[in-house]
């Protein structure tokens, strides 16, 4: 079966995020007023095959945790869902 991975990857809610700071920051330059933080991090999507929706949520934890995230600095969050054809 094919499914689709959606993986949101983000700072550490304790670690400086200093693009976050420069966005807020410079915010006003473009006229837009009332944002008080951001955080910058990433978006990956995944297409994969697997057995299940199961062996695909092991395959895409375990990429995250080896390879896609640094688990000192980052957090990571994620969905499956079959692919379409």
């Amino acid at each position: 079966m094919k499914f689709i991975a959606e993986i949101d990857i983000m700072p550490h809610r304790e670690l400086l995020d200093p693009q976050g700071k420069t966005v807020v920051k410079n915010m006003h330059n473009v006229d837009i007023h009332g944002v008080e933080d951001a955080r910058i991090g990433k978006h990956i999507s995944l297409r994969l095959e697997a057995d299940s929706e199961e062996a695909a949520h092991t395959t895409v934890d375990t990429a995250c945790r080896k390879l896609l995230a640094n688990m000192i600095m980052e957090t990571y969050t994620f969905s499956i869902r079959p692919a379409e054809h």
